[in-house]
């Protein structure tokens, strides 16, 4: 049995805010445990923000909002956070970020901040947050735990958003299939399970915009043991053939 345990009670997270302590404290661990972690509370926690009335557009972003109709500071926060942009069409920005990521406004978001005065960013090193939050659940907990930081993506060809890995740490986010056999003896060339992603998705039933839920413990589900990245799941451009 595979079970999604809500993380609740924990407070309002601000810059500074010791997240991991406050989940390890908020639910009795087992181990083999698994906890996905929403990326806007770590990114408070971090102090990944902005307030947008701070920013000052350039005249490219503002000529942008002038096309699209939104606000000319977000824009410039979202060309901030670009390593370059993949498409702008019908108001939408999609850019791949300084990590790799492939994302709608390269991951800034003004939902659950402040009202809309300030918006949030990706953390600087999602693996690295990982890392850092599975040592702190660790320290008060004593049980070690995997960790995903997860971000929410929109899907070429599909409509819907579903909840990915952005961070990872204490296992692989991929398992390989290849080299083993199905029910009927036909042997797997191509099964690369995302393991994290499909954890992170599991998660997202949980998470939902209004539940006020930053964490989801997976319990039941056995990963690869390793010190896997989430980066491992970006495709490289020279396999990507849809660059």
């Amino acid at each position: 049995m595979i079970q999604l345990l809500p993380v609740t009670g924990i407070p309002e997270v601000t810059p500074g805010s010791p997240l991991g302590e406050w989940i390890a404290r908020a639910i009795a661990w087992e181990p083999g445990d698994v906890v996905v972690i929403a990326q806007k509370v770590v990114s408070k926690a971090e102090g990944r923000m902005v307030r947008l009335n701070e920013i000052e557009p350039s005249e490219f972003a503002q000529r942008c909002a002038r096309e699209s109709g939104r606000d000319p500071r977000l824009i410039e926060i979202v060309l901030r956070e670009s390593r370059r942009i993949v498409r702008m069409d019908h108001g939408v920005m999609i850019c791949e970020t300084a990590h790799g990521l492939v994302c709608a406004n390269a991951g800034v978001d003004l939902s659950n901040v402040d009202g809309g005065a300030s918006a949030t960013l990706l953390p600087v090193d999602p693996d690295a947050s990982a890392e850092r939050l599975a040592r702190e659940i660790e320290a008060v907990s004593g049980f070690p735990v995997c960790v995903i930081v997860s971000d929410t993506f929109g899907r070429p060809w599909r409509e819907g958003l579903v909840d990915v890995a952005i961070g990872v740490s204490g296992f692989s986010p991929l398992s390989d299939c290849r080299g083993q056999s199905d029910t009927h003896g036909y042997p797997l060339q191509a099964t690369i399970l995302a393991d994290a992603d499909q954890l992170a998705a599991a998660a997202g039933l949980i998470f939902r915009k209004t539940a006020r839920v930053p964490a989801c413990v997976v319990r039941g589900f056995t990963v690869v043991p390793g010190h896997g990245k989430a980066r491992e799941l970006i495709r490289a451009a020279n396999r990507d053939m849809f660059r």
